[in-house]
């Protein structure tokens, strides 16, 4: 049930007006929107009409022709090259080397005549040697003096030196060879013999040294 309610005319005419008031506003809008939308639709629908209608037709594609068999070109039949036969390689023949002819072996020489013997040189017998003297007068070779010890002993003797004698006739050695027996008269003897002079010994002319044996004897009797 719908309840009733009772509104007072005063309130209804100003609702009236206010409830008015939006349609108008939408209304105008409205107005609006459509003025606008003709004012930009009309030059582009103007265009449009300028515009020359284009005329879209089909062209229906020729049929294409299967393509024509090409002649199938006939084999190129080769002709076998001839080529030259292969000379054969001669063949090598190898002989075996022949053996020199031995050599010719001369002759041999004639035997040369035999030299003349040499004419034998009798070799020279060389020079005697003539030894060393020590007794000759011109030398002056003083005789030894005989120890008076010895004398009044009675020692009494002979003693027998051996002298090497240069060239110059000097001794250069002197050596007892055997001895008198009594000490005193071999070094009397020794001492006398090395203040001698002699005649060097010679081969031809030439002076040599050589060795000479010197006696020398001690008698109370003489």
């Amino acid at each position: 049930m719908f309840a009733q309610h009772l509104i007072p005319e005063s309130a209804t005419a100003g609702y009236g007006r206010t409830s008015r008031l939006p349609g108008v506003a939408i209304a105008l809008g409205l107005h609006a929107a459509v003025l606008v939308g003709l004012l930009v639709y009309a030059p582009a629908r103007q265009t449009l009409a300028e515009l020359a209608p284009i005329m879209v037709s089909l062209v229906q594609p020729q049929p294409v022709e299967p393509p024509k068999e090409l002649p199938k070109p006939k084999p190129v039949v080769r002709k076998p090259v001839q080529r030259p036969a292969a000379k054969p390689h001669p063949l090598l023949t190898t002989e075996a080397p022949q053996p020199a002819p031995p050599a010719a072996i001369p002759a041999p020489p004639p035997p040369s005549p035999p030299a003349p013997p040499e004419p034998v040189v009798a070799a020279l017998p060389p020079a005697p040697v003539v030894p060393p003297q020590f007794n000759a007068d011109y030398l002056n070779n003083p005789a030894p003096r005989y120890p008076a010890l010895s004398r009044r002993l009675g020692e009494e003797g002979r003693v027998l030196l051996r002298v090497r004698v240069d060239e110059r006739g000097l001794p250069a050695q002197v050596e007892l060879r055997s001895s008198s027996g009594h000490e005193r008269l071999d070094a009397v003897a020794l001492d006398t013999v090395r203040r001698w002079k002699f005649v060097p010994a010679r081969r031809g002319d030439q002076a040599i040294s050589a060795w000479v044996l010197v006696p020398i004897s001690f008698s109370l009797r003489s």
